[in-house]
Formats: C-alpha cells, sequence, structure tokens
C-alpha cells in the first residue's frame, strides 16, 4: 500500500483558537449590523446570535468527540465516509469545499468593499462593467487579487507562521470591538435609550428573532476549521472541543457587541434606513470621528484577514485530504519541499477566489447564501457520525480503552442531527423567514448539478479502490469499521 501523505504537527492550541474565532468573526460582524437591526431590530440580532450560539455548541459536542477520535485532516469528509461511506463522503466533501473557497473570496471582496468606503476616489476610478446591479471596478479586483497572492504565499510558508498571524490578527480585533463598544457608550446623545424599541414594527418578535437564528451556520461557520486542521495539532486532540466552545462563545459575544454599539449611536431605525455603502462604518464616524472610523476600520480589516486565512487553511487541507482518497487529482496532496504545507490546494483555493470578484459582489452573495446549505449538511453529517457510533459498543480499533458510551452524549448528537435538518428547513421552506432567493436556489441547482457530473466522471475509479486502503488513506488506519457503500 502506497505511504500515506501527512502534516506536520505545528498547531499549538491558542492558534487553532483564533482559527475557530477569527474564522466565525469576517467581515459581516463590521458591515452588517445596521442591517441585521432593520431586519430583526437590536433585541432580536441579539437573542438571535445567542440561541444561534447555543444550538452551534450543541452540534460541538459531535465535532469535540470525533476530532478526538479521528485527529486527520478532511474533518466532515472523514466523518461522513465513517458512517455512510464513500459516495456520502464525495457529497460532504464537494459541498464543504466550494463553500469554503466561496467564503474566502467573499472575505476578499470585502476588504475592497472597505477601500471602496474609505477611499472611493481610489477604487472608482476605473469602471469596468455592472453585474446584477453591483458596479464592478478594477482596483477592487486588483486589492482583491493581491490581498489574496498575499495570505497564499504565507499559508505556504508554514502553518505555525498563518497559526501565529492568525492569533495576533485575532487579538486585535477582539481589543478594537471591546473599545469602540466603550467608546460609543461613553458618548453624550449615544447610549442605550437608543437601542429601543427592542423589534421591528412590522414583524413578530418571533420572526425577527429566527430570521437570524436561520444565519447561525453562516454566522459562526468557522469553528469547523478545527477539524480540518486536526492533523497538524501540536497537543492532544482532546482539548479541541474546549477551544471550539470558547470560540463560538466569543464570536456571539462579538457579534452582540457590535450590534449594540451600532445601536447606541443613534434611534436604530434611521441607521438603518441608510442608503450608504457601509452602514455602520458611517455611523461610528459620524459619532466618533476619524478616530473611531480608525479602530472600526483596523476590526474590520483583522476580521478580514482571520477570516482569509482560516478558510485558505480549511479549504486546503480538505482539498488536501479528498485528494489523499483519490476523489480529486494526486496533485492536491503533494506537500511543499521544504515547507511542507499543501501548496497546490492553497494556490488553487487563491486563484479560484481571486476569479469570483469579477462577476460582481451581488452574484458572489448569492453563492454564499447557498453555500450555507452546505455547510449546515456538513453539521449533520458530523452529528449523525457521532450519533452512529455513540448508540453501540466499539472494537478496541475504535476506542482502546472504554466501551460504555454516555447516554447523554448520544441525546446530543441526536440533538445535533435535529437542529441541522431545522436550519435545512429554515433556508429551504418558502414560508420560512430566511428562505432562500430565487438566485440562491438557482446557484444551488447549479452547486448539485456540477458535482453530480464530477462524481460519474471519477465513480467508477473511485469505487475500485479496496475498503482497507481507503480506510487507510482517509483515516490512517485500515481496520477502522467503516461503511464503503456506493
Amino acid at each position: 500500500m502506497k505511504e500515506r501523505q501527512t502534516l506536520k504537527k505545528s498547531l499549538k492550541p491558542h492558534w487553532v483558537w483564533a482559527i475557530a474565532l477569527g474564522s466565525s468573526i469576517g467581515w459581516g460582524a463590521f458591515v452588517q449590523p445596521t442591517n441585521w437591526m432593520g431586519q430583526a431590530g437590536p433585541a432580536g440580532a441579539i437573542i438571535g446570535f445567542g440561541i444561534g450560539a447555543l444550538l452551534m455548541m450543541l452540534i460541538a459536542v459531535s465535532y469535540g468527540f470525533l476530532i478526538k477520535s479521528f485527529p486527520v485532516s478532511g474533518g466532515e469528509f472523514a466523518y461522513s465516509f465513517i458512517s455512510l461511506g464513500r459516495t456520502h463522503a464525495f457529497i460532504c466533501g464537494w459541498f464543504l469545499a466550494l463553500g469554503y473557497i466561496c467564503i474566502v473570496s467573499l472575505n476578499a471582496s470585502a476588504f475592497a468593499l472597505m477601500f471602496k468606503f474609505v477611499f472611493p476616489a481610489l477604487i472608482e476610478n476605473v469602471f469596468l462593467y455592472n453585474v446584477a446591479g453591483w458596479d464592478v471596478y478594477l482596483m477592487e479586483i486588483v486589492i482583491a487579487a493581491v490581498t489574496l497572492g498575499i495570505f497564499g504565499y504565507f499559508n505556504i510558508k508554514g502553518t505555525g507562521l498563518s497559526g501565529r498571524m492568525q492569533f495576533v490578527f485575532c487579538s486585535i480585533m477582539v481589543i478594537a470591538v471591546v473599545t469602540i463598544t466603550f467608546m460609543v457608550g461613553a458618548q453624550p446623545g449615544a447610549g442605550l435609550e437608543n437601542v429601543g424599541p427592542a423589534f421591528p414594527a412590522e414583524t413578530t418578535a418571533f420572526a425577527a428573532i429566527i430570521s437570524i437564528v436561520a444565519m447561525a451556520p453562516w454566522a459562526f461557520v468557522g469553528f469547523d476549521n478545527v477539524p480540518q486542521a486536526a492533523e497538524e495539532f501540536h497537543f492532544s486532540s482532546k482539548k479541541a472541543f474546549t477551544l471550539i466552545i470558547l470560540a463560538i462563545f466569543f464570536a456571539g459575544v462579538l457579534y452582540s457587541l457590535m450590534i449594540l454599539a451600532t445601536a447606541m449611536i443613534a434611534p436604530w431605525q434611521g441607521l438603518a434606513e441608510q442608503n450608504v455603502v457601509w452602514g455602520t462604518g458611517a455611523a461610528i464616524q459620524d459619532l466618533l470621528g476619524t478616530l473611531g472610523l480608525v479602530i472600526l476600520v483596523t476590526a474590520l480589516t483583522m476580521g478580514i484577514f482571520t477570516g482569509l486565512n482560516g478558510f485558505i487553511i480549511s479549504s486546503s487541507r480538505l482539498l488536501f485530504a479528498m485528494s489523499r482518497a483519490k476523489i480529486l487529482p494526486e496533485a492536491f496532496s503533494k506537500l511543499h519541499p521544504k515547507h511542507k504545507t499543501p501548496y497546490v490546494g492553497i494556490i488553487f483555493t487563491v486563484i479560484v477566489a481571486a476569479i469570483a470578484p469579477w462577476f460582481g459582489r451581488s452574484a458572489l452573495l448569492w453563492v454564499v447564501d447557498m453555500s450555507s446549505i452546505g455547510v449546515t449538511i456538513a453539521y449533520f453529517y458530523t452529528c449523525y457520525t457521532a450519533f452512529s457510533l455513540f448508540k453501540r459498543s466499539k472494537g478496541a480499533d475504535f476506542n482502546p480503552k472504554k466501551h460504555v458510551v454516555a447516554p447523554w452524549k448520544k441525546t446530543i448528537s441526536a440533538i445535533g442531527m435535529i437542529t441541522s435538518l431545522v436550519f435545512l428547513s429554515l433556508l429551504l421552506i418558502p414560508t420560512s423567514p430566511a428562505f432562500l432567493g430565487i438566485e440562491s436556489r438557482l446557484a444551488l441547482v447549479a452547486w448539485i448539478a456540477l458535482g453530480f457530473v464530477f462524481y460519474l466522471a471519477r465513480r467508477t475509479e473511485f469505487n475500485k479502490i479496496p475498503k482497507e486502503e481507503l480506510n487507510y488513506l482517509i483515516l490512517g488506519n485500515e481496520k477502522i469499521e467503516a461503511k464503503n457503500r456506493v
């Protein structure tokens, strides 16, 4: 059997925490608060994110167990293989890979959007065309491409470097958010009196909260980058669960602080109705002046950088794991001769993500909205795998220390499955307040069709791989019991 490529163990615990938190808090926390308040009101948005964080923590129980038991690259791809076999592993991996790359593209586009607000003359001087109501300028494409290239280079240089940068960026972001919140609260005329009413008059409190809860798979996507990097832990994989829970908790707090800080500036209905490129930025600048805008831009920049860095790590590791299993071309599992990183997957992610800004931000948002479906599917597969392992005693190859499974873990994994299905329902049921738009639904159909064609092209070769070899390639142990349904 051919030697299995493995990744260097170089990630420290606080770096992994920063990867999870920084990936969860991207551009949205600093760009979208006025939109979220217009949709759900300040209280509806904060309560919605709080409930979303709690639901994500329930799902995280299954992740913690599986990372501890199977610390390999690929995360949900490997977990779905364990419980449902190779076909489901492909489905899960396909949705995740494209979803991760779309989020990389969106973060790069958000960085250009920030420049468009702060330095409009720099961006709006070489107009190209209009896509779905969004004017595309050459400079925003250049800025997005250069940013992607820089982070691609850092990731090729080594996981240690990218992990260290992630922690520094994340720390600066947290400090900046806390600073903005206290500065806003200390200003005359600003304060909690501007936060009322709690919900929009035109909708019920329940509908307002649910519309935000439905965004949880998108808002907190990033904690699932932890299993993608599990093979590179330079510490016990038992710590993964605690790191994920802390990341989700801090993400919920940061979302809430940015909504609260924005709502305290002025009566929030007026802020939500502003027709500006960056409502939150305009509001902060009006109240705090240039200093406040600089701090907010710093927080946004760090949020974008941590999102870019985290999802380049996770997408390249997922491509690496799928290539190692012979689903994708062998090139994706090649390691850099000096830095021992999956450089082909990193370069591929950067190139594909750099293409997306040419289609305009509106078109990109449709794809990212649709990618919430893919992330939610991955959550379901993870919880189902944990449930299937919890419900029966495993042999020595699976768990050499104990055969007894705690009933509460099985119950929580079942709740995680139900939660994932609820999220899917909120996104796909027409009467739901979070129902995907027609453009996102068309993008979802195209995504599925493309995956179906690709699977048919690889199906014969993929299914010829013996079960033991596939166990070894994906999990590092040819004796682990894994179903291999076609």
